[in-house]
């Protein structure tokens, strides 16, 4: 099992498009104090807490004076990660995403395809793939990565995790226990902030002490998945991949009318004013997907969460499109439904549903569609940016 994951992806995307970051500390996720979170930030900039997830605001306040702040690219991210991928399913035959920048694959049996002579066993082999692997994506595309290979998906994630930054770590059978036990328990997938906290105050930190530590202890804090985690934690994961996570959840083969499109936006917090800019660029995206798909939505749904984790929904059914315009009306109809407290927006989602296959004829007053189709002619010219309403761009005094 290996584990492929793309070094600080989109920071390091931003500096194949703008090659005077390299080097510089680069947050990625908004502009200095704006609003927003963190996407992703460079090793240089790490040093001073920054982290992914964070608040714009406070990683502004953390970041050094010389640090980069970019809102990001994500029409570019989709397509390197697209090329990685493609780089990474010539050395399996079997690739699953987890994310725009993380792959898994399944190298069992493929030992007597890439042995040489040289290789001291089929450890060795694999090994030696790998890094052929990744630095196949590295030259090929400018970006760095790192492997993990071991006998279980959740180890291959927690060795790809430790051979950072672009580096390749095999952790052999038999060797599992031995490597993850004087690790701290948050290098284990899905031991989170919280279970970490609750583990400490039981005096358990590292993952060894946590095998260790009676069923009594762990069973509060991990309740039905205590087996589990304990077995991970000794290195016996599961080997399964998993199911397919395809980038941005943007994964829109042409005709296919089955399932939703949908897309979102998380923040710390926003105002009003801003709601409504990120509510029209979410209009143009959804739209932009559908015809993209060469289908027509029928039923539109909006998503409202709170700071506070209130989440609300509203939704409507309409006459089938895919014109931004139409949609952006219905839209702004639900979030004035859906605003009805005064605390700051912590997400914001739309959700377009009964599809159809969109007819070649247009109606002569379509309400936006041929406006729509221009665009999209521009955008595919000059990619996704090129062109925006006007209302999905922030006022600027």
């Amino acid at each position: 099992m290996c584990c492929v994951d793309l070094d600080t992806f989109f920071v390091s995307v931003e500096r194949l498009l703008d090659p005077s970051l390299r080097g510089k500390p680069v947050v990625v996720g908004g502009r200095r104090f704006g609003r927003g979170v963190v996407t992703s930030a460079s090793y240089e900039v790490r040093g001073f807490g920054v982290r992914a997830g964070m608040s714009i605001r406070e990683a502004s306040e953390r970041a050094p004076a010389d640090a980069v702040f970019v809102p990001g690219h994500g029409d570019e991210y989709s397509d390197y990660s697209r090329r990685a991928r493609e780089i990474v399913e010539r050395y399996s035959p079997i690739v699953i995403a987890a994310s725009i920048d993380e792959h898994y694959l399944d190298l069992r049996g493929c030992e007597r395809l890439y042995r040489r002579s040289e290789d001291d066993d089929d450890d060795a082999t694999i090994l030696r793939a790998v890094r052929e692997m990744t630095a196949a994506i590295d030259r090929e595309l400018g970006l760095p990565s790192s492997a993990g290979i071991a006998t279980s998906k959740s180890l291959a994630k927690v060795a790809s995790g430790l051979a950072k930054p672009q580096g390749v770590l095999l952790v052999r059978a038999g060797a599992e226990a031995d490597t993850l036990a004087p690790l701290p328990v948050r290098k284990l997938p899905g031991i989170g902030p919280v279970a970490e906290a609750r583990l400490m105050a039981v005096g358990i930190t590292t993952l060894g002490q946590l095998v260790a530590a009676p069923e009594t202890s762990l069973r509060p804090i991990f309740g039905a998945y205590t087996s589990g985690i304990r077995a991970a934690s000794r290195g016996d994961g599961d080997d399964e991949l998993g199911r397919e996570r395809p980038a941005f959840r943007e994964h829109d083969p042409h005709g296919v009318v089955a399932g939703t499109i949908s897309n979102e936006r998380t923040f710390v917090e926003t105002s009003a004013d801003t709601a409504s800019e990120v509510l029209s660029s979410l209009c143009e995206r959804v739209a932009s997907r559908a015809r993209s798909r060469g289908v027509l939505a029928g039923q539109l749904t909006l998503k409202l969460r709170y700071t506070d984790f209130v989440t609300i929904t509203r939704g409507r059914t309409f006459t089938p499109t895919s014109a931004d315009l139409e949609l952006h009306q219905i839209a702004r109809d639900l979030y004035r439904e859906a605003r009805t407290r005064d605390l700051p927006i912590r997400l914001l989602g739309l959700a377009v549903a009964k599809l159809r296959l969109a007819t070649v004829q247009l109606p002569l007053f379509d309400g936006g569609a041929r406006r729509s189709i221009a665009v999209d002619r521009v955008r595919d010219r000059f990619g996704y940016h090129a062109l925006h309403l006007g209302s999905s761009i922030r006022r600027r005094r």
